[in-house]
């Protein structure tokens, strides 16, 4: 036999062995071979996919290499095949509601009803639309992308109703990230190191899972969609169809649009917000170069006041609502009257009137920077721009003419301030400044009642060669008002250890600040307790001389002074000398403390030029501008140049 017809032989006694039919005939040593039928082998049970997306329970079997049998099927899904339906089915449904809340969402928290999501939106049926008509990878990515953007959108809607509740207005994303590091002092100060940290981790987490969760979201439903896609093609019709109808007929649910384009009306002004503050950052500055008061001699301003001890005083969230509203009123509108009493039977008399603040429920900075400067400061662009200029301010002013000594008390401030070179202050004494060894009073360093007693003691109380003109930010009526000081004996306040017991005996912020009836009651008493110090202050330390100018510097945040509340704050000058009032006579304020509600109600912005030229060498009763002096032309006749 030849090499070749032995291995022809070999080959052909494999195949024997693996079951394939000779291909020869029979050898005359086995028996003829029976031609039998082929082994059936069983089908392998196709894999379907339900609604959901999700493959049906059963898996792909295996084969077994040992017995030519087939496997059991493994997985979780097999084993437990109506869970995995009910997972893959929730999972899809929370997919869903996860957009559709999303695309929903208002900006306002009073709006956040079940009525806001009984909508239809257009960017929901233009997205299913977009992913119908991609190829499989071209979906997924745009679905991951579309996914992400509406997680960004989300977040920023999450901060504008932030931001509308406790400050008035949405957020801008522009200007308004820094205010984001003041929320976790204000956290710091307010409930500690630790709540801050748990609060900034707790603040990223939500974030990131936002964008993550998103992005899954919409790959999930585009996944489902593209397994389903004529069910998905006629719904998606439908809506459609649905949408064009209601919004050509002016469908509404209770008071909005049933066919909603809310994203995209958010995008817009989001958008067009960003224009005007770039638009407002380049205008603003050419209107602040315009001082109607700039160039005027220091022997030229504020005659009317020399040889006066002035303060100027912000009382913390000093807003209208503290005096009209049926839930605080009561308390303030009786502190009030009992002071201007107490006032007018120690030879002091006041006017006061009402002055809409440019800022609300929060920054004071602004308000505060809008009363000295005559400039309407509305947002931190514009405090930066001027704070970095020269425009003259109310306390400038009075450091220029020379016959003043300047300074400021800032219990709220604690590390560098630079601004009080830009304000005219020979001196700013901060909360690390005024000694003060006692406990913090939630986000308020020290008591009112002890910043005015450090304020006696480092100047007020010195003998000096000339008077003193003190801007006092009082800040124990600041939020969350809770625990709030006690009024003692000033004898008692020393270096601040007494109010240990005060303050450990005081409520929780937690507690008060939750409860919407709690909190208006506590806000009450703390201006009750702010207004109470500062008269105090003012009948024990005050003379012939004292001249005193308090005001709010904006009204509390919504949850206090309610949803679309006014911006008023009370203002009031107080003095024992009738020739200071009378230059304020043509203004048309009311006497007393509590101006009354046909007080005159000016912009902010406007004190500056009124007051200045009250007390300048040429008031007039109709000099002063109406308007505020961020205008680019001067106001008529309210200039005191020579």
């Amino acid at each position: 036999m030849s090499r070749q017809s032995s291995s022809h032989q070999r080959s052909e006694t494999d195949k024997g062995t693996t079951g394939q039919a000779p291909t020869e005939g029979p050898t005359p040593e086995s028996p003829p071979e029976v031609q039998a039928e082929p082994e059936a082998t069983p089908d392998l049970p196709a894999r379907r996919q339900d609604d959901t997306g999700e493959p049906d329970a059963v898996p792909d079997q295996e084969v077994s290499s040992d017995h030519g049998t087939a496997a059991a099927p493994k997985g979780w899904r097999v084993t437990y095949p109506a869970v995995a339906r009910a997972v893959a089915w929730t999972a899809t449904g929370l997919s869903l509601a996860l957009v559709f809340i999303a695309l929903l969402l208002p900006t306002q928290l009073s709006l956040v009803e079940p009525s806001a999501f009984m909508r239809i939106p257009v960017e929901g049926v233009f997205g299913a639309t977009l992913l119908l008509m991609l190829p499989s990878m071209a979906r997924r990515v745009v679905a991951v992308l579309a996914g992400v953007i509406l997680g960004a959108l989300t977040i920023l809607n999450l901060l504008d109703i932030g931001f509308n509740e406790f400050l008035g207005r949405g957020f801008n994303v522009v200007l308004d990230w820094i205010l984001l590091d003041d929320a976790q002092s204000y956290v710091k100060d307010a409930l500690g190191g630790t709540a801050a940290t748990a609060a900034v981790i707790g603040v990223v987490v939500l974030a990131v899972a936002v964008l993550v969760l998103m992005g899954l979201a919409v790959l999930r439903i585009s996944n489902v969609m593209a397994r389903n896609s004529a069910v998905a093609t006629r719904t998606t019709l439908v809506l459609g169809t649905v949408w064009v109808m209601c919004a050509a007929l002016g469908v509404q649910v209770a008071g909005a649009p049933f066919a909603s384009r809310s994203t995209t009306a958010l995008v817009q002004d989001r958008a067009e917000r960003v224009r005007k503050t770039l638009k407002d950052e380049r205008e603003f500055a050419k209107v602040a170069a315009v001082d109607t008061y700039g160039d005027t001699p220091g022997d030229q301003l504020l005659t009317g006041l020399r040889g006066k001890d002035m303060m100027f005083t912000f009382i913390e969230s000093y807003g209208r609502s503290a005096i009209e509203d049926p839930a605080i009123a009561p308390g303030v509108d009786k502190t009030l009257k009992n002071a201007t009493k107490r006032l007018n039977k120690a030879g002091f008399a006041s006017k006061s009137g009402w002055l809409t603040s440019a800022t609300y429920g929060g920054s004071s900075w602004l308000g505060h920077s809008t009363f000295l400067t005559g400039l309407w400061i509305d947002n931190q662009n514009r405090y930066r721009t001027v704070t970095a200029g020269d425009h003259m301010s109310i306390t400038r002013a009075f450091q220029r003419t020379g016959a003043w000594r300047t300074v400021g008390i800032m219990p709220g401030v604690q590390k560098a301030w630079p601004e009080g070179k830009f304000y005219g202050l020979d001196h700013v004494y901060d909360s690390r400044d005024l000694g003060y060894k006692g406990p913090k009073f939630s986000w308020s360093t020290m008591p009112d009642q002890y910043a005015l007693k450090a304020f006696e003691r480092l100047e007020h109380g010195k003998k000096r060669d000339r008077p003193l003109m003190s801007e006092i930010i009082l800040t124990s009526s600041h939020q969350p008002w809770a625990p709030i000081p006690k009024t003692i004996p000033w004898s008692q306040v020393g270096d601040g250890s007494v109010y240990k017991a005060i303050q450990k005996a005081g409520k929780n912020p937690a507690d008060v600040f939750t409860d919407s009836d709690k909190v208006k009651a506590e806000y009450g008493k703390s201006i009750q307790y702010s207004v109470n110090s500062l008269i105090d202050y003012v009948l024990k330390y005050g003379n012939k001389n004292t001249v005193l100018v308090f005001l709010g510097d904006h009204q509390p945040l919504a949850r206090v002074s309610g949803n679309n509340a006014s911006r008023d704050v009370p203002v009031a000058i107080v003095a024992h000398d009738k020739a200071v009032l009378d230059r304020i006579s043509h203004w048309g304020w009311e006497d007393g403390l509590m101006p009354g509600a046909k007080a005159p109600v000016w912009k902010m912005s406007s004190f500056r030029d009124r007051f200045l030229d009250a007390y300048g060498p040429n008031p007039g009763g109709d000099t002063a501008p109406s308007q505020p002096s961020s205008s680019p032309k001067p106001a008529p006749g309210g200039s005191s140049k020579p």
